[in-house]
C-alpha cells in the first residue's frame, strides 16, 4: 500500500542511517530534491527532458527505479495520472510525496476558454506587477513566502469566460489542423481523454510554491534519514534564498512587459504569469495539452490579429505546425517557451535557473 507523506508523523519516525533512494516526476521537482539533499544523494528523474508529463509512459528502467525508490516525491495526479497508476502499482512500499496536494501549496483555477480575461489596466499593479481582485497580494508576506495557512480558495481564481465559440467556415483551416492534430497524437501519444481537474496542476510555476516546498521535501529526507536531517534543513534553506534571488533577477527582467500581450502553446503559466503580471491573451492547447479544435485555432488567430500581439511562445515538446496555424497571415513574433526547462542543466540550481530563463525568453521576445 502507498504511503503517503503526513508531516503529522515526523517525531514518530524511526532512526535510519542510509539516505533514501528518491525519484522524482519533472525536471523542476528533480531540481528542487537535488538542492535539498546536496552531497548526500542525487534523485532520479520518471520524465525525461523533452517527454511531455502528461502523457508519458515509463520505460522499463525508469519503473525499475519506481520500483526501487524509497521516497517519491512528484506532482501529483493531477499533472501525471499514468504516474499516479505506476506508483501505486510497483512503489507500494515508498513513500509518496504529491506537492500538488501539500498544505503549503497555492493553487488557481483551470482556464477552459482559448482567450483568457485579464485587467489591462497595470497602473495598479503592486511591487509583484498585478493586482487582481481575486487574489490580492497584499495577503503574502513574501519575505517568508509562509503559505501554509492560505486557503487554497483564495488562489482559485474563477477565470470565467464570455467568449462565444465562432462559428466559421473552417474549410480552409480543417485539413491543415487534422493534419498537425494527427500528427501530434502519433507522435507524443496524446490521450484526449484525459482533462485536469478544477485546479491547474502547473503548480511548480509559482516560485513561492517551490519556495514552500523546499521545506516540505527537507522534513520528508529528515523523517526518513534523521541523522542528516539538519543537513536537509539548512540546504533547504539555502536553495530558498537562491529563489529568492531568481525572482529578484526576473522580476527586473520582466518590468516593463506588462503591458506587452502574449499568446502561448498550451496553458501551462497561469502560476508564473500572476507572479510577474503578464498579459497573456490564450493559449492554443489547454492545460492538459488536448489538441486544439479548428474554432478554437480561429478565435486565438482572429485575436492575434485584432490586438496586435508582441509574441507567440512554441514549446519544444509540441508540434510547431499549430503554430503556424495561429500566425498565419500576421507578422507577430514566435519565441520558445519550456516550463521543464529541457536545456537546463539538471540538478541542484535547476529551480532558480528555470525562473530566469523563463523570464528572460519572455522580456528578450518582447523587446525584438
Amino acid at each position: 500500500m502507498l504511503k503517503p507523506f503526513l508531516p503529522a508523523l515526523f517525531l514518530a519516525s524511526p532512526l535510519c542511517a542510509e539516505v533514501p533512494n528518491v525519484v522524482t516526476d519533472i525536471a523542476p521537482v528533480q531540481g528542487l530534491a537535488a538542492s535539498v539533499m546536496g552531497d548526500l544523494g542525487a534523485p532520479g528523474l520518471l520524465v525525461p527532458q523533452g517527454a511531455s508529463p502528461h502523457d508519458h509512459a515509463l520505460t522499463p528502467s525508469e519503473a525499475r527505479s519506481l520500483q526501487d525508490a524509497d521516497l517519491v516525491i512528484w506532482i501529483g495526479s493531477e499533472l501525471t495520472p499514468g504516474i499516479g497508476r505506476k506508483i501505486e502499482a510497483i512503489a507500494g512500499s515508498a513513500t509518496s510525496l504529491a506537492l500538488f496536494d501539500a498544505g503549503v501549496t497555492a493553487h488557481l483555477a483551470t482556464r477552459d476558454s482559448a482567450l483568457f480575461q485579464h485587467d489591462h489596466d497595470h497602473a495598479g499593479h503592486d511591487e509583484h506587477g498585478h493586482d487582481h481582485d481575486e487574489h490580492a497580494h497584499d495577503e503574502h508576506d513574501h519575505d517568508d513566502h509562509d503559505h501554509a495557512d492560505h486557503d487554497h480558495e483564495e488562489h482559485g481564481h474563477d477565470h470565467n469566460h464570455d467568449h462565444a465559440e465562432h462559428e466559421h467556415d473552417h474549410e480552409g483551416h480543417d485539413e491543415a489542423h487534422h493534419d498537425a492534430e494527427g500528427h501530434d497524437a502519433e507522435a507524443h501519444g496524446h490521450d484526449h481523454g484525459h482533462h485536469h481537474g478544477p485546479e491547474d496542476p502547473h503548480v511548480w510555476l509559482s516560485p513561492a510554491n517551490a519556495r514552500a516546498w523546499l521545506g516540505v521535501i527537507a522534513e520528508a529526507l529528515a523523517e526518513a534519514d534523521p541523522e542528516n536531517a539538519e543537513t536537509y534543513r539548512a540546504n533547504a534553506e539555502a536553495a530558498q534564498s537562491e529563489i529568492d534571488t531568481a525572482v529578484a533577477t526576473a522580476r527586473e527582467r520582466l518590468d516593463g512587459t506588462q503591458d506587452d500581450r502574449f499568446v502561448v502553446f498550451h496553458d501551462a503559466y497561469q502560476y508564473f504569469e500572476e507572479e510577474f503580471g503578464l498579459n497573456v491573451l490564450g493559449a492554443i492547447q489547454l492545460s492538459d495539452a488536448t489538441a486544439p479544435s479548428p474554432a478554437r485555432l480561429d478565435e486565438l488567430r482572429n485575436e492575434i490579429s485584432e490586438t496586435g500581439a508582441t509574441c507567440v511562445f512554441a514549446e519544444p515538446q509540441f508540434d510547431p505546425r499549430l503554430i503556424e496555424a495561429v500566425t498565419e497571415g500576421s507578422d507577430v513574433k514566435v519565441a520558445e517557451l519550456d516550463p521543464l526547462g529541457m536545456a537546463l542543466e539538471p540538478g541542484a540550481g535547476f529551480y532558480p535557473a528555470l525562473i530566469e530563463d523563463l523570464a528572460s525568453r519572455v522580456s528578450d521576445c518582447s523587446a525584438d
